[in-house]
């Protein structure tokens, strides 16, 4: 049998994703829990897998369209007959859909007609809490009724069997059983007179409807909170807008689709159309790159951002990295100035704990962490990433050269997860790798501080009153002024300086 594979609420709260690569073809066969497609939601790349053995039968979603949730993408035909196991093999049918399906065009919600509507209860998904059922309700419709017994007014039957315009009849709301089938109101139907007698009861008589014009109320617009806020920030009035979704709902390209013609008229109509090669290019801001900019726009405008700079000799490191790398406890691991940057950043926060801290808005407290989460800010295709090695203070130094490696890696083939990017407490960023000496890094939210390490260069030092040639590095340190005052930033940033240009403070200090 056909089952259609729809896109899950993968636990994040978002309501879309991106496709961004399939893993199977239509005419492969797949198992259960196979890894079927990769999507990209605003956080991170996540892989799916498939709940049933089968066929792909179809691709429902090309490569590159963002999905909303409960969208149907993949169609595999199942081994299962339809009518294996009876009703049991029917229950179990609908456990394995994963999210609720959308309404068909024209469906009736339950409760509309007298019926009782179902509890809401959250459909089963692969991870995280699920899409509630029932969550749009609309007002329940007047039951119809009928004129039975004696009309009040004799006007009634009068109206009815002289072919009397069908507007002057009492308005009951009885259903047109006797309309024509074209469709056509009745108050149009033409005035034949209707023979008396089939009338078996001539004071019983089916009345047409006829149109009651009510006072205005609220437009009703059904349109998803995402969708409301696209038509906001593009400034449409969802109220003008005809939904094409199902039950006349508004979507995103229903508001794309407004927005665009609002903007037409102020078009100049002398303007050519752009030519291959255009100087300019537009390029989606979605996903990673999205949340980034969301995060970053929230930090610099929330946090009083303040800076400091620390030039310092790091010969002394240098030359520890080159030693540790002979050591055998590091042979199967990368031994970077990173390792050491990250070392001390551990050591001087736990000598100055309010460095590792976050402004509570809400609760007006600074909450100081005594654990470490580091964050390392990682470039990638799709954006900037800051995943965090958890309670990294509690690492042996080869440990943490291990967990560097790995959160790199993982960062660089896109598949840093929500988790390992949920919780940090304060942040190194290494722009030094693109061979600049340093920058005003923003603070990752939800963190008080965040430390740039610089490229390492060779530049000429004052060394016991001589000149000479030394490896040498520049800091820089954003801190939260809401919560960091400059003595504190500067005594942390003072601390991994020194540390850094002799590297046995790490070890007196830890």
């Amino acid at each position: 049998m056909r089952r259609e594979f729809r896109l899950p609420d993968v636990g994040e709260g978002l309501t879309e994703a991106e496709i961004v690569r399939w893993h199977v073809q239509p005419g492969d066969e797949v198992k259960v829990n196979q890894i079927v497609v990769e999507i990209e939601t605003a956080k991170s790349i996540v892989e799916l897998p498939i709940p049933w053995d089968g066929v792909v039968s179809g691709l429902l979603a090309d490569e590159g369209r963002t999905v909303e949730v409960g969208r149907p993408i993949i169609a595999v035909d199942t081994t299962e007959e339809p009518g294996e196991a009876g009703s049991a093999g029917q229950v179990k049918a609908l456990a394995d859909d994963l999210v609720p399906k959308p309404p068909a065009e024209g469906a009736v919600e339950p409760g509309a007609h007298g019926s009782p509507a179902p509890k809401e209860e959250r459909q089963a998904v692969l991870v995280g809490y699920g899409v509630k059922t029932g969550a749009t309700r609309r007002r329940p419709r007047k039951p119809a009724a009928t004129t039975d017994g004696p009309p009040p007014e004799a006007a009634v039957t009068e109206a009815a069997v002289t072919g009397a315009p069908a507007a002057e009849a009492p308005a009951t709301g009885a259903p047109a059983a006797e309309a024509p089938a074209t469709g056509a109101p009745a108050a149009e139907a033409p005035a034949a007179p209707i023979p008396a007698a089939p009338v078996a009861n001539p004071r019983r008589v089916e009345v047409a409807p006829v149109p009651v014009h009510e006072a205005p109320g609220p437009i009703t617009v059904l349109a998803k909170p995402p969708v409301r806020k696209l038509a906001k920030d593009l400034g449409v009035d969802l109220t003008t807008v005809t939904g094409t979704g199902p039950q006349g709902s508004i979507t995103r390209d229903d508001v794309h689709a407004a927005a665009a013609a609002a903007q037409a008229p102020q078009q100049a109509p002398e303007q050519a159309p752009a030519a291959p090669g255009q100087r300019e290019e537009r390029v989606p801001v979605k996903g990673v790159r999205k949340m980034m900019a969301q995060a970053m726009v929230a930090s610099a405008y929330t946090a009083p951002h303040v800076t400091e700079f620390l030039q310092i000799d790091v010969t002394g490191t240098m030359e520890a990295v080159r030693r540790l790398r002979a050591l055998p406890d590091f042979a199967e691991v990368k031994v970077s100035p990173l390792l050491l940057v990250a070392k001390a950043v551990l050591t001087a926060a736990r000598r100055h704990p309010m460095i590792n801290s976050s402004w509570d808005e809400q609760a007006q407290e600074i909450v100081v962490k005594h654990y470490v989460n580091l964050g390392i800010a990682a470039a990638t295709p799709r954006g900037l990433v800051v995943p965090n090695i958890k309670d990294a203070h509690a690492l042996s130094l080869p440990d943490l050269a291990r967990s560097l490696a790995e959160l790199t890696e993982t960062a660089r083939a896109g598949r840093t997860q929500p988790a390992e990017m949920a919780g940090g407490t304060i942040t190194i960023t290494n722009v030094g790798v693109f061979g600049v000496d340093t920058g005003t890094p923003i603070i990752n939210p939800g963190e008080a501080a965040i430390l740039a390490f610089g490229q390492v260069r060779d530049l000429p030092w004052v060394v016991d009153g001589e000149l000479a040639v030394r490896k040498v590095t520049t800091l820089s340190l954003s801190f939260d002024h809401r919560i960091v005052d400059g003595e504190l930033g500067s005594r942390f940033l003072r601390d991994v300086g020194d540390m850094l240009e002799d590297p046995l403070r790490i070890m007196a200090w830890s």
